[in-house]
């Protein structure tokens, strides 16, 4: 199975952290923690509309994302990001202390709506 993110509207976390995971609006933080792992910002192919991109994805090199995915530029993916008001949800490491490719985007709304755990 391919890790990558994917919008979404059930959050997993609260507006910061929780046990599984963290979460952010920023760019540079989405953009480093994705980058010290590999992966690149991508789009659904055949889902852009006019010229701007569509369902966002982070594809990590080796995962089934290369028939269905195009890479955009992380200023095309911020402006996605931002446009359809989402925040990255992510996990730095796994249990056993490697680092970790979970991610997916939410809602911003529904992640500031859950309490704080």
């Amino acid at each position: 199975m391919a890790s990558r993110m994917s919008a979404s509207t059930k959050p997993r976390t609260s507006a910061s952290q929780s046990k599984s995971g963290k979460a952010t609006t920023n760019h540079n933080v989405i953009r480093k923690w994705t980058e010290s792992r590999g992966g690149h910002p991508a789009t659904v192919k055949g889902t852009a509309a006019r010229g701007k991109a569509g369902l966002l994805r982070i594809d990590f090199p080796g995962y089934s994302g290369k028939k269905t995915l195009k890479e955009i530029s992380w200023d095309e993916f911020f402006d996605k990001f931002d446009e359809s008001d989402l925040a990255f949800v992510y996990q730095d490491k796994t249990a056993t202390g490697k680092p970790s490719r979970f991610c997916k985007l939410v809602s911003r709304d529904n992640v500031k709506s859950r309490p704080r755990g």
